[in-house]
């Protein structure tokens, strides 16, 4: 990527050297000149897609932040400020000339609630032209419910999310409500096993999980029962202060070695390839780690842990792959005497 903005610069400054030589030419003839009020006649994108082809000078009305434009029109040599969506943006004066202006579209511009306008102001006036500034594509952090039953209201957070077109698979859902950072729809039948996208004018944000795939978000998921080893340890399905995905996580305060059960309905687990879920150490120890244990102690997973949320992915080929699933025993195996571990977005991955 970085060669690519190299190539784009330096496209760009051969083309301003080549416009300013003909320029100087035709301003030789002073009748040539113009002198009104400054006119803007186009936009068009400058430099070199991400295939490191030479992008066609082609009018648009959609700018893309962190992108090179070329502004074209008349009296702009004396250019003072350019405003995209009222955003005061930054120009080179070496990229300006009478009739052109090489610029980077600031990714700070505003998008939504915008006045979707371009404005140059130079010596002899003010020059406006319509155009829409576009958003980065859809971020898509979470669903919740993950398991959302027909006719369930689901969240999305998320960020980017102007004018969003929600998919569940390949169907659209009406969407209740939305902001910027949070969409709202109703979930549709047969959504089993698909996955939730976002779109925007820009691209699509694509959710990491499939629908119905959870063992916990927010709440167990067919909990058929869940303890701690010892009576001093704790274990909190409804930990709000810190989470990653939905209002809640797992809380739970281990001893040393000590360990949990948590035991599930039984479900067919043969479409799915991995077991997941996100993890966090209170304690910044560098030892700190937990065993996974599955099949009754017949396979024991060490994993280390950070003290930032992480994804832990177990596929189904190291457990000795399960078709079906009803337990999990985790135990605290960091060695330094017990640490408070958190998990939320627990279930399984599709094949």
């Amino acid at each position: 990527m970085k060669n690519i903005k190299i190539v784009s610069l330096t496209a760009c400054m051969t083309w301003m050297l080549s416009l300013m030589f003909f320029s100087s030419c035709s301003n030789d003839d002073s009748a040539s000149v113009y002198t009104g009020t400054p006119i803007i006649e186009s936009i068009s994108r400058s430099g070199y897609d991400t295939a490191g082809n030479l992008l066609p000078s082609t009018p648009v009305t959609l700018v893309d932040p962190k992108n090179y434009y070329i502004i074209h029109g008349k009296g702009l040599l004396s250019t003072q400020k350019v405003y995209f969506n009222d955003f005061d943006t930054y120009f080179r004066p070496t990229f300006v000339t009478d009739t052109d202006i090489v610029i980077l579209v600031d990714e700070k511009t505003p998008y939504a609630n915008a006045a979707n306008q371009l404005k140059v102001v130079t010596g002899s006036g003010t020059a406006v032209f319509n155009l829409t500034v576009a958003p980065p594509a859809p971020t898509f952090n979470w669903f919740n419910s993950i398991n959302a039953a027909e006719g369930d209201i689901v969240t999305v957070n998320g960020d980017y999310f102007l004018n969003p077109i929600v998919k569940v698979g390949t169907e659209n859902v009406p969407v209740v409500s939305s902001t910027l950072t949070e969409i709202k729809f109703k979930m549709p039948a047969n959504a089993t096993d698909k996955y939730v996208s976002v779109t925007n004018i820009s691209g699509t944000g694509v959710s990491a999980e499939a629908i119905g795939s959870a063992l916990y978000d927010d709440v167990m998921q067919g909990d058929a029962g869940h303890w701690m080893w010892q009576s001093a340890d704790s274990f909190d399905t409804g930990y709000k202060v810190d989470k990653v995905q939905g209002e809640s996580s797992i809380k739970f305060v281990f001893g040393g070695w000590n360990g949990a059960d948590m035991k599930f309905n039984s479900r067919d687990v043969s479409k799915y390839k991995a077991f997941r879920v996100k993890v966090k150490s209170i304690s910044t120890n560098t030892n700190a780690s937990i065993t996974f244990v599955f099949g009754g102690w017949a396979y024991q997973i060490k994993k280390s842990l950070a003290s930032n949320w992480t994804t832990i992915e177990i596929p189904f080929s190291e457990i000795g792959n399960p078709t079906t699933f009803d337990q999990l025993t985790l135990q605290e195996s960091g060695g330094f005497g017990g640490n408070t571990i958190l998990m939320d977005d627990m279930g399984f991955v599709l094949k």
